[in-house]
């Protein structure tokens, strides 16, 4: 079953205007406080795993937020979204569903488990990462401590509880 978030999301920023949202993914009753588009790269580190084979682990993103065509903040490790105000959040997953082609991350909602600052991204409580293109890497793993960077680009949906 899917959601549709509707006009407000369309008002916001030139995300697809009739984003359909998983319901693994959805914040029902959530208010949208931002939503920007994501350019960057997921990193992936080649590490031997529990059975001494090495294969890619993800390690971290490195992402510009983006308004309009302008970087207005970036998203790193923690997860961590970091307005160019000061303001912050980290996330940790809650929900995930499928991306749209094997080449695409999963789509995700992030609970916010811990805040800074008081501008822009204060009293968010729900993360959601839409519209997923690229940032999966599965080609071979032949020597530890080896690093791949998978391009990739996103939405990210920032919501809050209540009115």
């Amino acid at each position: 079953m899917r959601h549709t978030l509707g006009l407000s999301l369309a008002m916001l920023a030139p995300l697809s205007a009739h984003a359909e949202i998983p319901a693994a993914v959805a914040a029902p009753g959530e208010t949208i406080v931002a939503a920007w588009h994501a350019e960057g790269a997921q990193i992936y580190e080649c590490k031997a795993g529990a059975d001494g084979k090495l294969a890619w682990t993800f390690r971290e993103p490195i992402a510009a937020l983006l308004l309009d065509g302008k970087t207005i903040g970036r998203h790193y490790a923690g997860p961590t979204w970091e307005h160019a105000d000061g303001s912050a959040v980290v996330g940790k997953v809650t929900g995930n569903a499928p991306g749209t082609t094997p080449k695409d991350i999963p789509w995700l909602r992030l609970e916010v488990i811990a805040t800074r600052g008081s501008g822009t991204l204060s009293g968010v409580t729900t993360v959601q990462r839409i519209n997923t293109q690229g940032g999966r890497y599965d080609g071979a793993c032949d020597k530890a401590g080896t690093f791949y960077s998978a391009p990739y680009s996103a939405d990210y949906v920032f919501v809050k509880k209540g009115g």
